[in-house]
């Protein structure tokens, strides 16, 4: 068993050696590096779900909770993955050389983001259809006349009159229908725009639910392949090429988002959305799921625990001055969040105007706000095809760069624990494309959006505050706040302020722990407009939670296993403490960090205070 045990050990450390003498590769200049971490974080999680968010949460109620966790939660993690990535320079898998027993929070990071890729790149599909018929004129979804439409679609000052409800057959007059009898069932279905129709019925052919899953729609099918193609083109040359893109994907939707604001203002009806949009409603405040949900938008849009900004920082050179870039990028990253939402507002004022209706009723709650309240604004410009061809470009490119994100952390895993991978990275972008694209298809079907809904609720709801706090535990507490600091002063000059150390030993794993708390004891099942969600869908949905949390447990076996040590309590403490893999991506920083006494005695008391505060008291 020793002899089993040394040989491992042997090989392990072969591993090592090559892998130190193997130059990582890097990013041509510093701005490539910023503007790579911008272009994730500004992403569709900052233009498309923050204002659906505030739409279901009440509008300017969501941004208190939603700031409170920017600062307390947002900045520490987000400070502490740049860090511990540049640092390393390793992924999210062989990061954990730091702390080997929660080695399995690397492939639970790993699997949670091939879910999301599987459904998020759908979203890319829905804006590349869009894209499509940008090129038509008029724009499609400013009609009442076409195939999908209903006798219910309503251009400006051309809707239904004289109605009633309660099931009574009445006349209504409609753009292109004329005394058509129908059934009203209820107010909100008075009218729609011909946006929403174009959306529902055209471009999602939604179907009842998904006992009704329905047929895959070939127009869908195929801009899902074509975003899919465009993502291997993206991942296949790596790092280099992305470095270049970014110059104009990052700076592009920053342009286009204030002349649809500058735009927007213009309409009638605009201040009221975004009076909607700052004024908040304090009894929300009350409801636990709207913290909860400000919680998990956190990580949506600034980008943290999905292993993108470990990944990336790791390309970084060892000495870059990363704190100060930390602080403004999150700044940046959700001052577009809060910068988007006056963008959407705005119109949603404009729309709930015409339509005499309160601002909250305007259009169903989901993840269509964006391609409804967007093309909206749209058609209200100057050349609306040419603004359309644009804005769809950048959402496009906005979305490519996060899922560019999202999956190279998998990439990076992959291929630092199979090393046969790292020549064959065309091979590995391609067969993970194909397969991602055969699972979703199953979103291109008339079902497709409960599939979709059903994912986006349970897939980050438990496993990403999760993997949050247990950072926090190991760099906070077992490896130590102050002995990080101490690296981050090797590598940059700075070592980390006591407010974002307080944050990483007590507030931010504080906060996680009571989002997951609050999360599971506020659980609502999902529901996409009128449709509720059967209970064999929301069983699927729990086990779309619990997937990415499963390698915790048997990783932190295995390196207890294979730790030093004769006994299971010597086996466990060495699992807690870096092994010989970890240290300086910098051959002279690493020897100098090899030959430094780093271990720290005192009480207990003096512990904590030194940890927290970097002051010795002793």
């Amino acid at each position: 068993m020793e002899l089993k045990e040394d040989h491992e050990k042997i090989t392990l450390s072969e591993d090592t050696e090559s892998e130190e003498t193997e130059e990582r590769e890097k990013w041509d200049k510093k701005a490539e590096s910023i503007l790579s971490m911008l272009g994730f974080c500004v992403g569709l999680g900052n233009i498309w779900r923050f204002p659906y968010l505030c739409m279901r949460n009440g509008g300017g109620a969501f941004l208190i909770p939603f700031l409170f966790f920017l600062f307390f939660c947002g900045l520490p993690l987000y400070t502490l993955e740049v860090t511990m990535g540049q640092f390393s320079g390793k992924g999210i898998v062989k990061v954990w050389d730091v702390c080997p027993i929660f080695r399995g929070v690397g492939f639970g990071i790993s699997i949670l983001s091939t879910i999301s890729c599987s459904y998020y790149i759908i979203i890319i599909s829905w804006t590349t259809f869009y894209l499509i018929n940008s090129f038509k004129s008029p724009l499609p979804w400013t009609l009442c006349l076409e195939d999908w439409n209903t006798p219910f679609c309503r251009i400006k000052n051309h809707g239904p009159t004289d109605v009633s409800v309660n099931g009574t057959q009445y006349n209504v007059t409609s753009s292109g229908y004329s005394n058509t009898s129908i059934t009203l069932r209820n107010q909100s279905e008075l009218f729609s725009t011909p946006e929403e129709e174009f959306w529902q019925g055209e471009v999602l052919h939604l179907s009842d639910g998904l006992e009704s899953i329905g047929q895959i729609q070939w127009h869908l099918a195929l801009c899902f392949l074509a975003a899919w193609v465009m993502v291997y083109l993206c991942l296949v040359k790596g790092v280099k090429t992305v470095g270049k893109v970014v110059y104009v994907t990052a700076t592009l939707p920053y342009i286009l988002l204030l002349v649809i604001l500058i735009r927007g203002l213009t309409l009638p009806g605009s201040l009221d959305g975004v009076l909607f949009y700052i004024t908040p409603d304090f009894e929300r405040l009350k409801d636990g799921k709207v913290w909860a949900e400000a919680a998990i938008q956190i990580f949506y849009s600034s980008g943290i625990v999905w292993g993108a900004l470990i990944t990336m920082a790791s390309y970084n050179k060892f000495h870059n001055k990363c704190l100060r870039d930390c602080y403004a990028l999150v700044l940046a990253g959700e001052g577009t969040s809060i910068f988007g939402g006056f963008v959407v507002f705005s119109v949603l004022g404009y729309m709930a105007h015409e339509n005499g209706v309160p601002i909250e009723k305007v259009v169903k709650s989901g993840p269509g706000l964006g391609f409804i309240a967007y093309p909206e604004a749209l058609a209200k410009l100057p050349l609306p095809n040419l603004w359309a061809v644009l804005f769809f470009i950048m959402l496009l490119t906005v979305g490519l760069d996060s899922t560019f994100g999202t999956i190279e952390p998998v990439f990076t895993a992959l291929s630092d624990s199979f090393r046969m991978w790292r020549k064959r990275r065309a091979l590995l972008t391609a067969l993970f494309s194909a397969v991602c694209f055969l699972v979703g298809l199953i979103m291109c079907t008339e079902g497709g959006m409960y599939v979709f809904q059903l994912i986006d609720w349970y897939s980050a709801a438990i496993a990403v505050p999760l993997f949050g706090f247990l950072e926090c535990i190991a760099f906070g507490w077992i490896y130590g706040a102050e002995m990080f600091s101490r690296d981050v002063m090797m590598m940059t000059g700075q070592g980390i302020p006591p407010l974002i150390r307080i944050c990483w030993c007590f507030i931010t794993p504080t906060i996680l722990l009571i989002i997951m708390i609050v999360t599971l004891n506020s659980y609502v099942p999902p529901e996409y407009g009128s449709y509720k969600y059967p209970p064999w869908a929301q069983v699927f949905g729990w086990f779309v939670a619990v997937i990415p949390l499963i390698p915790i447990p048997v990783f932190a076996y295995r390196e207890i296993k294979i730790a030093n040590g004769r006994t299971y309590m010597e086996k466990l403490k060495n699992s807690l403490r870096p092994n010989d893999q970890w240290g300086p991506n910098h051959t002279e920083e690493r020897k100098r960090y090899k030959g430094e006494n780093r271990e720290y005695t005192g009480s207990l008391l003096e512990n904590i205070v030194v940890n927290v505060t970097g002051k010795d008291i002793s």
